[in-house]
């Protein structure tokens, strides 16, 4: 069990009294505890991080950089017990956790760390010498889904740009963020550069937000959650990035390869558990061929394995919490109740298991206006939507408040034209591999700004203009 501390000025620190469990949710047994957190400590944090800043920012860029690259080896030596960490508080399969939830923070860092030389920190335009300078003090508010990815696609680039960082992890999964702390002491960054204080959102993130000391808040998380950030943060008019949910259509084109569009499909929907904001959870398909693609993933269903998220072989662990598993659950049966067909799972417990596990479930003949379809669930639940024809499909993929990914599947030109159509931030052609270096955020609801790679990194920066 971890019993953990505020990080704040490169050391532990303790918070008050009161204390927030962590949870397993597979056993429901506590693996940990953190404090809870209160405006006093975002006051501290936001003061060692502003007196850490003019050092930090004058630091060269090429020691920036190398000292993001040693934060992205102390992960990979770290990797065993950061991924089992993230399989105790928040149940990722151990399988997935060391292949992608340790594996993208380390690819992560280490590409930014390699973009410092080629970035073009300075650039003449005329006779104006444009310089890119840190933003300053960064307030970083992170979730529980992909708990360290999510940090280190912040941290890195903001440490990078020469910013100084106040981060409150979610506190469902807040254990890694301990570990990262620790990292990057060993990596050698300044006491204060990077601080970690505990809590919850209503309390240590709205006092982050709101804080007249912290010039960027970078946020990711619910809808909701965001537009409650943008609001505190408003009074300040501090920069907001924002990466929010998610309702990803996979629209499948009649000249496409059905077995691969509905096997990486599938995969691409039930990831992480389907709690993935990217997650493909709208199916459109051809309603002549809706029967025989529903057969193709009935069968492909029956091979995820749900279970102990510590065996290798389970595919789909218990939902992050409780909480979470009621939230998925009724949405199942909101489904069920709006007449959509279930042809995989459904409502009801998982047989054999305690935790906080649900039924992973496939619909079919889903309206496009169901709630099953229009608001993000969040799990393993996969609406199939028929449509008519293309014109339709698009429609359809375009019609939630979301616009955070998606995918098609068809004849390579005819599916990149379809992709062009689609009012959403990243598109997937025929299984397109995740690039870690291409921009990453939304349109819509989904959220503003972008992560990863070059455009991940000039969120951080201010751009200043002198004439000559």
């Amino acid at each position: 069990m971890s019993t953990l501390q505020h990080f704040i000025g490169g050391t532990g620190t303790p918070g008050g009294a009161e204390r927030i469990d962590v949870t397993d949710p597979a056993t429901g047994a506590v693996v940990g505890s953190v404090p809870a957190g209160t405006a006093q400590d975002v006051d501290r944090a936001v003061a060692a991080a502003r007196a850490a800043f003019p050092g930090w920012a004058s630091t060269p860029v090429p020691e920036r950089a190398a000292v993001v690259q040693r934060i992205s080896d102390g992960i990979r030596e770290r990797a065993g017990e950061i991924a089992a960490s993230i399989t105790a508080e928040m149940g990722s399969p151990i399988t997935f956790s060391q292949k992608v939830q340790v594996a993208m923070p380390v690819g992560s860092s280490a590409a930014f760390a390699a973009l410092a030389a080629d970035f073009a920190w300075t650039e003449e335009i005329g006779n104006s010498l444009v310089v890119r300078e840190p933003v300053g003090v960064v307030g970083a508010i992170t979730p529980w889904n992909y708990p360290l990815h999510q940090i280190v696609a912040k941290v890195a680039p903001a440490l990078l740009a020469g910013n100084t960082v106040v981060l409150k992890p979610t506190e469902v999964a807040p254990l890694t963020a301990q570990i990262l702390a620790e990292i990057t002491v060993a990596a050698g960054l300044p006491d204060g550069a990077f601080n970690v204080v505990h809590g919850t959102g209503p309390v240590v993130g709205e006092a982050i937000a709101a804080h007249p000391g912290v010039d960027m808040v970078s946020f990711t998380g619910s809808t909701r959650a965001g537009k409650r950030v943008s609001v505190v943060a408003s009074d300040t008019v501090k920069r907001v990035a924002l990466e929010l949910g998610g309702k990803s259509a996979n629209v499948i084109l009649d000249d496409a390869d059905l077995g691969k569009a509905v096997k990486v499909g599938l995969g691409n929907a039930w990831i992480n558990g389907g709690q993935t904001c990217t997650a493909w959870t709208r199916m459109l398909v051809p309603a002549a061929r809706q029967e025989e693609i529903l057969d193709q993933l009935v069968a492909a269903a029956e091979r995820y394995t749900v279970g102990d998220p510590t065996d290798p072989s389970t595919r789909i662990g218990p939902m992050s919490s409780t909480a979470q598993q009621e939230r998925v659950r009724s949405y199942v049966e909101r489904g069920v109740a709006d007449g959509a067909r279930v042809v995989f799972g459904g409502p009801g417990s998982v047989e054999g298991l305690d935790g906080a596990y649900v039924r992973p479930t496939i619909f079919a003949d889903v309206e496009p206006d169901a709630v099953v379809a229009q608001e993000e669930i969040f799990g393993p639940v996969l609406s199939v939507i028929p449509y008519a024809d293309e014109e339709q499909a698009v429609e359809i993929a375009n019609s939630t408040v979301y616009g955070l990914a998606g995918a098609v599947f068809g004849e390579q030109e005819h599916a990149l034209a379809v992709a062009r159509k689609l009012r959403t931030g990243q598109v997937d052609v025929n299984g397109g591999a995740f690039n870690i270096l291409a921009p990453f955020g939304g349109y819509k609801q989904s959220g503003n700004g972008r992560e990863l790679g070059r455009f991940g990194l000039e969120e951080f920066l201010e751009t200043k203009s002198i004439q000559r």
